[in-house]
């Protein structure tokens, strides 16, 4: 007889070390399905989309723009219909913004109220973007938390905070960097990061040509 050819009730493998918040989601989920409001086959499959999301999707939206003034134009007008026309998931939110950083004027996003997020186009949020710290300090010492991300901004340069909303995503268009004006816009993706399109980091710096 095997050891496992018993008899005796097993704890459900989801209670081991859970934090208090998944228990809490896991029983609002039992309810909701014993209520026949959703079934678990629908719940795994938004766990699925939500875990498959990446910030590549995000990052060709910025190439694009990077490379399509008239592309742009539109990702700024309405960035759900912008993502659709290359073939992406805008996802469920009513109304997706395109905001765009220049040398003049700098966007960063928050949400204040919990951590409602572009998921669809830049993936699961960050850690610190749900933080308290940041949903609190983005509002009353923007340019202080810029510092600590190691983005310095000029004196001059005006700053807005864009206040995420359960209707409302922001996507930053980041300033395109010097130096990338050659590169294709497969490349330019590449250079676009997530914390770029949140509005806390500037993109990566093109790797200069070698010296021949």
């Amino acid at each position: 007889m095997s050891e496992h050819d018993h008899d005796h009730p097993h704890a459900p493998v989801t209670d081991g070390d859970e934090p208090a918040a998944a228990r809490r989601a896991r029983a609002l989920e039992e309810l909701l399905v014993s209520k026949g409001v959703v079934r678990h086959e629908d719940v795994r499959q938004m766990v699925d989309w939500l875990v498959s999301r990446t910030p590549a999707d995000g990052a060709r939206l910025v190439a694009r723009a990077w490379v399509d003034p008239k592309f742009k134009e539109r990702l700024l007008g309405d960035a759900r219909a912008a993502a659709l026309e290359l073939g992406l998931d805008p996802g469920p939110s009513p109304v997706v913004i395109a905001v765009e950083n220049t040398a003049a004027i700098h966007h960063m996003v928050v949400c204040t109220l919990c951590s409602c997020y572009p998921r669809a186009l830049l993936g699961p949020p960050p850690d610190w973007y749900k933080s308290l710290p940041y949903r609190s300090r983005a509002v009353s010492d923007p340019r202080g938390v810029l510092t600590e991300f190691g983005v310095e901004l000029e004196h001059d340069a005006q700053l807005r905070v864009l206040d995420s909303t359960a209707d409302i995503r922001y996507l930053v268009i980041p300033h395109r960097p010097a130096g990338s004006e050659e590169m294709s816009e497969q490349q330019l993706a590449a250079l676009v990061t997530r914390d770029a399109m949140i509005g806390v980091a500037h993109p990566v710096a093109p790797t200069p040509a070698p010296v021949r």
